[in-house]
């Protein structure tokens, strides 16, 4: 079994920066993908940003590119999500994931694609 805990969410005013953490147990977070995906309220889940388990490949949303950064330290079995600019659109409840299966196609964004959730942070950007 994984847990993972993520932090970092809160209050922030549009154009702001918060970086959110996932923190993982166990001792093979360096082989996992992970993933972070959110979900606003009367919206349905989104996926946000992931990141492959070597660090190497990372992808995005499009309502998120150029703004936000995923990262992870395997050493400190954590994964981060830099938000930069942040807008009142992204006011969501933020969640991580972890994928320890790996395919041999990595499907990101589907949700399936992921056997561990975290149970979330809570974003809100006031505009």
């Amino acid at each position: 079994q994984v847990q993972l805990v993520e932090s970092g969410g809160g209050l922030v005013q549009a154009g702001g920066s918060l970086r959110l953490s996932c923190a993982a147990s166990g001792r093979t977070f360096s082989r996992y993908n992970m993933g972070w995906f959110r979900q606003a309220p009367g919206k349905k889940r989104e996926f946000v940003a992931a990141i492959t388990w070597s660090g190497a490949t990372t992808y995005y949303a499009d309502s998120v590119k150029g703004r936000f950064t995923i990262s992870r330290d395997n050493a400190k079995n954590t994964v981060y999500l830099q938000m930069n600019s942040l807008k009142a659109e992204d006011t969501a409840v933020y969640s991580c994931a972890a994928d320890s299966r790996r395919s041999a196609i990595y499907d990101y964004r589907t949700f399936a694609e992921y056997d561990f959730w975290g149970q979330g942070t809570q974003v809100t950007v006031s505009s």
